[in-house]
């Protein structure tokens, strides 16, 4: 009966090559079957915008780690929503947002979208009225046709009546009507446009005065013309022209508020439950409008869904469509239902966007059913634009860029060329130490960083198009140290089985003797360098990341090359005649190595037993 064949001393090393091999067969397969041949570079090597935001709030409580993930994957949504592809958005310290758009993105839209508070709400209107406006100045010349002095009674019409005088014509002043043109509308089942025309239905209490009272200077019957103009300002304009009634608490906020000026509209606020005054988002013939709005009725994180259409049936060009959940479709009919029965203007409802009045519609009627539509003249990007914020929903925080920093890809492309030129001399120089000083064995080494290197490689190219990972130039920094760590353990491996020989040993049986000594070496260095690279991944942020997780990464696959790949060869390599004799260029000849001769005598003496001898 014949007798199983017993497992080799040294185990069976070509099972553990095989695999590895074929992981990183694998491996740099599935890299050039998914397409991501490369591994994706940060802004710092291939250019893009690097933008800082710092939150800010009234109330300091406000600014913690709960609103600040929120934002940050609220930001995070709304810049992957435009199309800007492989960006990143991360916290820094306790207050700070960095957000990363790699070249090829819209930088400048995501620079704009991505510190939008977008917070939305739906608020009642009170009173409106023009902002900014001045009257024309009156030419002083008399009229031929002029009969009588001109009329200074108010005429009843939200619109300035025309003079008789043709010369004094105030035709070109800004019209207040509630049925004026808006630079928005939100419309939905009974939610209708207003005629463009000028509307009589204003109240009396809000009309504008007649352009014959704002002309003194009009000309007389004779034909001469009257001694001096006075022009009403533009307060004054705007107060005689305002619509609604401003509550008490509003008044003065409400006429000194000028909406032609940028930082006075991009400065208002107020608070949900109260009464604020507001300015148009944009200018509506010429000029903005200023609004005094109510308590916040509808609030825009109520909206489950915004998207994006085209307006093909009235013409009125790219809309936003809303549909609201639950809550807010019953809030929206009960406060439509209401403003309903109101008469101009307290019949409109203002869409506030970040403090700013999108629209103003009138309402006709209650709006069941949960969906408006909001139409402001938009183009497709900016009807796509706030429905990326609106979808997404309305930062906890508001937010101020602190810093924008632009890299160019010239100074990227020079950043990588150095950084590669650096771990080309590190590879170069660890070959040419292991070839003077390990020879045959230095071969060895080379083929381990060969296989590292394609197992990092094609990992970073996987995980850049798997999860983002974006390789910056730390993270080509602790690439290039982990050249280094594994030439480390090599040598470790390497001097053991030296070791062994110079004590005499037999290259086969050395090679399994040094083994166990280098491979606690081995991995107790390595799991120091994990452990520094996970502590400094998760306290630190930023690029400093990228280091440590490259750091980390290599460090985990040295001790994957050291036991399926170094050792099964060199065990493999022992049973060669070129390195068990101990060739001089194998790097472990014995006479080289300063071996000690092998003992003949198998056995010591005791000391009893040569005593007795002597006896």
């Amino acid at each position: 009966m014949a007798t199983p064949k017993s497992r080799p001393r040294d185990g069976y090393p070509g099972r553990a090559l095989a695999l590895i091999l074929v992981v990183t067969v694998g491996l740099v397969a599935l890299m050039f079957g998914t397409g991501n041949t490369k591994p994706r570079l940060g802004i710092d090597l291939a250019g893009g915008t690097s933008i800082t935001l710092t939150a800010k709030s009234t109330d300091p409580k406000a600014v913690n780690k709960s609103n600040m993930d929120i934002a940050t994957g609220i930001i995070e949504r709304r810049v992957n929503g435009m199309g800007v592809s492989e960006a990143e958005v991360q916290t820094q310290g306790s207050d700070t947002i960095i957000v990363n758009i790699p070249k090829g993105g819209d930088r400048q839209n995501a620079a704009d979208q991505v510190g939008t508070t977008a917070k939305l709400f739906f608020r009642p209107v009170l009173a409106v009225a023009p902002s900014g406006i001045t009257a024309p100045a009156p030419t002083g010349t008399p009229s031929a046709g002029a009969s009588g002095s001109p009329s200074a009674a108010p005429s009843g019409s939200a619109t300035p009546s025309a003079p008789a005088s043709a010369g004094s014509s105030a035709s070109h002043a800004p019209t207040a009507s509630a049925s004026a043109t808006k630079q928005g509308r939100s419309v939905g089942e009974a939610l209708a446009a207003e005629a463009a025309s000028p509307s009589a239905a204003a109240t009396g209490a809000s009309t504008a005065p007649s352009a014959a009272a704002s002309a003194s200077a009009a000309p007389s019957a004779s034909g001469a013309p009257s001694a001096q103009a006075t022009q009403p300002s533009a307060a004054d304009l705007s107060a005689a022209m305002t619509q609604g009634t401003v509550p008490p608490e509003l008044q003065a906020a409400f006429a000194n508020l000028d909406c032609s000026k940028p930082e006075v509209r991009a400065a208002q606020t107020g608070a949900d439950d109260k009464a604020m005054v507001a300015c148009s988002q944009k200018p509506e013939n010429g000029y903005y409008e200023k609004l005094a709005l109510g308590p916040a009725a509808v609030k825009g994180s109520d909206v489950s869904k915004a998207q994006p259409s085209l307006d093909t049936q009235t013409g009125a060009g790219w809309q936003v469509q809303l549909q609201f959940n639950g809550t807010g479709t019953d809030a929206f009919a009960k406060v439509t239902g209401q403003l309903a029965t109101q008469t101009p203007p307290t019949n409109q409802f203002a869409i506030v966007l970040d403090n700013q009045v999108v629209s103003h519609p009138q309402v006709n009627g209650p709006i069941p059913g949960g969906s408006a539509v909001i139409t402001g003249r938009f183009s497709q990007a900016e009807a796509q634009d706030l429905s990326n914020v609106l979808s997404y929903g309305a930062l906890p925080l508001e937010f101020a860029k602190s810093d924008i920093t632009t890299v160019s890809p010239a100074l990227g492309s020079d950043q990588l060329k150095a950084g590669l030129v650096a771990g080309a001399i590190g590879m170069l120089l660890v070959v040419a130490y292991s070839l003077v000083y390990y020879r045959g064995l230095g071969l060895v080494s080379i083929a381990g960083l060969v296989v590292s290197a394609a197992l990092t490689y094609s990992i970073m190219s996987l995980l850049g198009g798997g999860i983002g990972f974006a390789l910056n130039l730390p993270a080509v920094c602790g690439a290039i140290v982990a050249i280094g760590i594994t030439a480390d353990s090599f040598i470790v491996y390497f001097e053991r089985i030296r070791d062994e020989v110079r004590e005499g040993a037999p290259l086969r049986p050395a090679v399994q003797r040094a083994w166990p000594r280098a491979r606690r070496t081995i991995l107790v260095s390595d799991f120091v360098s994990f452990l520094c690279a996970a502590v400094l991944y998760v306290v630190s942020v930023g690029k400093v990341q990228g280091f440590a997780f490259t750091l980390g990464l290599t460090t985990a696959l040295d001790v994957v090359v050291i036991f399926l790949f170094t050792k099964p060869l060199i065990t493999l390599l022992a049973r060669r005649k070129f390195f068990s004799d101990g060739h001089p260029w194998s790097g472990l000849d014995p006479k080289r190595l300063g071996a000690r001769p092998p003992l003949r005598s198998s056995r010591r003496r005791s000391p009893s037993s040569a005593a007795v001898k002597e006896a």
